[in-house]
């Protein structure tokens, strides 16, 4: 009988170390905002960013508020920066290839074929583009988008990455400040 007990015990006790365990491994418990920064986000092309945790956090301006002419916002995960991302407004198309904004790479490359006006450049960690926008608020835009310092796996992968998300966070910004190029 105590044998029998023995036998019935271990499994149980085995079984509810194992769901302890899984329910402390980890994973994303947060839900991704659909909005951030007042711009539509792609779930799809920040999820190579994001990471497991706890509570994701959105801190800083709203990218598109009219009456700004520089905006920053963070994203962050349990205090982890996963992403920050910057709207200037400004009077001209800057080229992120110039020697002046080489301090704001490492590896700059030049963004070829953007599917909208303008240029751009692509570092280990960044984005920088600087887009004609014709609004009701401003001539040109520059795009900043950063990942943490402490982001880690492969860069080629990471760069791609950065790349994907900026052709389509750009867009959406000029659309919410209501560019007409």
């Amino acid at each position: 009988m105590k044998r029998d007990l023995h036998r019935a015990v271990a499994p149980a006790l085995t079984c509810c170390l194992a769901l302890t365990l899984t329910a402390c491994g980890g994973g994303r418990e947060y839900t991704v905002p659909r909005e951030a920064c007042g711009v539509p986000l792609s779930e799809k092309t920040l999820d190579p960013f994001l990471v497991d945790g706890e509570d994701l956090k959105v801190v800083g301006d709203t990218l598109t508020d009219p009456k700004e002419n520089s905006a920053k916002c963070e994203i962050s995960v349990d205090d982890w920066l996963v992403i920050s991302l910057q709207v200037d407004k400004v009077d001209r198309l800057y080229d992120p290839m110039d020697d002046a904004e080489s301090f704001r790479f490492e590896n700059r490359a030049k963004m070829n074929n953007l599917p909208f006006g303008g240029l751009g450049a692509l570092g280990d960690r960044n984005s920088m583009v600087s887009t004609a926008c014709a609004g009701p608020e401003t001539d040109h835009l520059v795009t900043y988008v950063s990942t943490s310092q402490k982001a880690g796996g492969d860069v080629d992968e990471r760069r791609r990455d950065i790349e994907a998300f900026t052709l389509d966070f750009v867009p959406k910004v000029k659309k919410k400040l209501g560019c007409s190029t």
